[in-house]
């Protein structure tokens, strides 16, 4: 099979993939996003079950930004578009775009991803995986950095929950896309029909296991400009499992 510098996925957005509102779950998009890179880092040689029997290693993304100009809706044909950037010392970094069936950019996304020793639970150089990548495309999806994330102004509980069967993935922790749900459950139903996610930066700091409590808690000092922050912690353990910086824009007043 030959090696790729980009690759693309058709998608119909289902049912169960879509909101109360008949929009793409953003929960659902990562869960997009997660698995075409799966598929083309298969086509490169280095795919989740090549890297776990080769290495005893696993992918694992650290973090996203993405900017959306508008999400999907139930029955809509996507593509979703992915390529990787020459790799640093110890990570990974690949852009994502997902477009309408016309080709318009719908959202475009950058992120970064490291490889996890899976019995250490350590993060291993990126130099541990012999990757023949083809020729790197030069354009980055987002032209801007991702940095550390901070709240601005006064953190508020919202909830907290244990982590359970069915929130973790293959490689035993929580998995990407159900951090998106826990975001989204911060706020109730009504101001997700107000408001839409302009752009969003989610860092994930440590793993959470199953039987890990996680307390959400956020901060809405600067809702005013639609601007807001939501991290997931344990407070039994004093670890910091993500932190998320989300920019919004109002639907209608």
């Amino acid at each position: 099979m030959k090696a790729l510098s980009l690759y693309k996925k058709k998608y119909c957005v289902e049912y169960g993939d879509s909101d109360y509102y008949k929009s793409l779950k953003l929960s659902s998009l990562f869960n997009y996003i997660q698995y075409v890179a799966s598929l083309h880092s298969k086509n490169l040689g280095a795919g989740i079950d090549d890297i776990e029997k080769e290495h005893g290693l696993a992918w694992v993304m650290v973090r996203i930004l993405l900017n959306i100009d508008r999400m999907p809706v139930w029955n809509e044909e996507i593509y979703i578009e992915t390529w990787p950037v020459e790799p640093k010392k110890m990570e990974f970094e690949r852009d994502f775009c997902v477009r309408d069936k016309e080709g318009k950019a719908l959202i475009k996304a950058i992120s970064s991803w490291v490889l996890l020793d899976i019995d250490k639970r350590e993060i291993v150089k990126s130099e541990s995986v012999n990757i023949d990548f083809p020729p790197f495309i030069g354009e980055r999806a987002v032209n801007k950095r991702m940095s550390k994330i901070k709240s601005n102004g006064e953190l508020m509980f919202v909830y907290s929950r244990k982590i359970s069967y069915s929130d973790i993935d293959i490689n035993g922790h929580l998995n990407n896309s159900r951090y998106i749900d826990f975001i989204a459950d911060c706020f109730p139903i009504d101001k997700h029909c107000m408001y839409a996610v302009e752009e969003m930066q989610v860092n994930y700091i440590n793993e959470a296991l199953a039987g890990d409590t996680i307390a959400l808690y956020k901060d809405i000092s600067q809702f005013d400009t639609g601007n807001i922050y939501v991290e997931g912690v344990n407070e039994e353990r004093d670890k910091v499992f993500f932190k998320a910086c989300i920019k919004l824009r109002r639907l209608y007043e």
